[in-house]
């Protein structure tokens, strides 16, 4: 069973409310980061600029004002202070372009739409607002991410558990290439965040006895793109019917928007209408 968060109760499953909070019609946010250097195109380059985003090494105040991104705090953008120590403890000085951007409007409670490549800091952006709103309403299988690949699950749990440490946040990766039996034992635990890749995921909601999303609050799209060049898009149509709209916050991140990620917006959020663009510089 996932542990408490900083001396809050968490709720069972069967506990959590029946009735999911009513959406707001926020605003989605468009963020766009500036792009890193471009990588190798060679395996070990795209693993090693995996790698760099899963670690989001926070780049230094120069770096930051040459991209034309004013030096802040993680605590300017909202964070509270169990957050801001993660940060600190995990060398995290300022805030990447995409997290200064995408945070303070995750924390509004408006959907995300980024574009962002690997290496920007994104997975911090999408992760610490999840952590901040677990923190305000504890209860197990909170949030949902989805990636393209495992080596990017694995790396997306890691970071979590180490941003989430301080409150003592538990994950479940759910991959293919590794026995469901054990991943089955680590869902019924009822883990704060699930990170999956979609076709596992499917697996598991159409085979593991009593696990469900239905009281799911906050769902990840990360690298959008990617999952749909691997073809997922069938998959994430199944899912994206089987998890809850109302009440539910959607964070989508992508490299590119092509026509195939713009369909996938459409079907994973609300109010696509109320779409709002906020640039990066020189991105």
């Amino acid at each position: 069973m996932a542990g408490p968060l900083k001396k809050r109760k968490l709720q069972s499953a069967h506990s959590a409310p029946s009735k999911m909070l009513k959406s707001s019609h926020a605003t989605r946010a468009h963020i766009e980061a500036p792009p890193p250097q471009p990588a190798s195109d060679s395996s070990d380059a795209a693993s090693a600029a995996e790698e760099a985003d899963a670690s989001d090494a926070a780049s230094s105040s120069a770096e930051q004002n040459n991209n034309g991104v004013a030096s802040k705090t993680f605590a300017d953008l909202g964070l509270r202070e169990e957050l801001c120590d993660a940060c600190t403890e995990l060398k995290f000085t300022n805030p990447t372009a995409v997290q200064a951007q995408a945070i303070p409007i995750a924390l509004e409670g408006r959907d995300v739409i980024g574009l962002a490549e690997t290496g920007s800091g994104k997975t911090a952006a999408f992760c610490l607002p999840i952590l901040q709103a677990l923190l305000d309403k504890p209860q197990p299988l909170f949030g949902l991410i989805m990636a393209p690949t495992r080596e990017l699950a694995f790396q997306i749990s890691t970071q979590i558990e180490a941003l989430g440490a301080i409150i003592n946040v538990k994950t479940a990766t759910l991959v293919g290439g590794m026995e469901m039996v054990s991943q089955a034992i680590a869902l019924s635990k009822k883990p704060h965040i699930v990170v999956a890749t979609p076709g596992r995921l499917l697996d598991h909601l159409e085979n593991t006895k009593g696990f469900s999303l239905k009281y799911l609050r906050y769902l990840v799209l990360d690298e959008a793109d990617r999952l749909l060049d691997l073809d997922f898009g069938p998959v994430l149509d199944k899912i994206l019917k089987v998890i809850p709209r109302e009440g539910r916050h959607t964070y989508l991140f992508s490299a590119t928007m092509s026509s195939k990620v713009e369909s996938l917006q459409r079907a994973a959020l609300q109010n696509v209408s109320h779409t709002t663009l906020c640039r990066c510089p020189d991105y």
